[in-house]
């Protein structure tokens, strides 16, 4: 149970309210003239990235000031505390910053280190998932759940970073390549979402950090898919940033079959 906080609100509809506020702010800054910044792995950050982070982390100071954070932008903070809030203000900046729709933003609640909740808010489309442990997810106030999909042969899945697999795995990345009865290439957290929304099947994913996984793992677990590492460990801190999401424990075991041992 999702509890409430000493204002009667309960973590998700805090969550929910952050969701709001950081899609507005980024729509606000979406496809106008940003300032872009190059880190020292090369990945941009824009003045949105900055400023969503910002406004989310003014939000979680007043309301939980006991919380940890751990933020792409401005790093983690209190990370021993029961409670931790993950934050990834625009998960996509290349995505964002090309004017590309397909951005997103992601909120997860770690308790003692586990999952609780998860937001997946996608600023542009005007959509936003949200996923409780042991309460389901739902899309705009409405619920939702993974297909029924068990076989592979069957399913519609994406290959998220699919060029870094095949830097990295041209082997796998063959594999994958004659799999899955429809097979897309992307980024970012929209396939994870739409797994959630029982559109597609199943995502393998490559190279993530924790606040890009650890908020879309509680939205898939609430939506009754599975997601874990690719030697199908729990996701956690410490993971390595190899995902598999998939709708059924039988869909995940094939895919889990090709990635073991990578």
């Amino acid at each position: 149970m999702v509890r409430s906080t000493t204002d009667g609100k309960t973590h998700a509809e805090h969550a929910t309210q952050i969701a709001a506020l950081a899609a507005d702010a980024a729509r606000g800054y979406f496809r106008g003239r940003l300032g872009v910044e190059f880190k020292t792995d090369e990945s941009p950050v824009t003045q949105a990235d900055k400023g969503v982070e910002t406004i989310v982390r003014a939000y979680l100071a007043e309301h939980f000031p006991e919380d940890g954070i751990f933020g792409e932008e401005q790093g983690a903070e209190g990370l021993n505390r029961d409670h931790v809030w993950i934050i990834d203000p625009i998960d996509g900046t290349r995505s964002f910053l090309s004017g590309h729709p397909l951005f997103g933003f992601l909120l997860g609640l770690l308790v003692k280190g586990e999952p609780l909740l998860g937001v997946i808010g996608m600023p542009a489309l005007n959509e936003c998932l949200l996923g409780i442990k042991g309460q389901g997810a739902m899309l705009n106030g409405q619920s939702v759940s993974v297909s029924g999909t068990e076989s592979l042969s069957h399913a519609v899945f994406f290959v998220n970073e699919g060029d870094k697999i095949y830097r990295d795995h041209p082997d796998l990345f063959g594999d994958l390549m004659h799999s899955g009865q429809t097979r897309r290439f992307a980024y970012d957290c929209y396939p994870h979402a739409l797994v959630a929304m029982g559109h597609v099947d199943a995502v393998i994913d490559y190279d993530l950090q924790p606040y890009d996984f650890l908020p879309v793992a509680a939205v898939i677990e609430a939506a009754g898919g599975v997601i874990t590492d690719w030697n199908g460990n729990p996701l956690n801190l410490k993971s390595d940033g190899r995902v598999i999401s998939a709708a059924t424990p039988a869909l995940h075991a094939e895919l889990l079959a090709m990635t073991q041992g990578r």
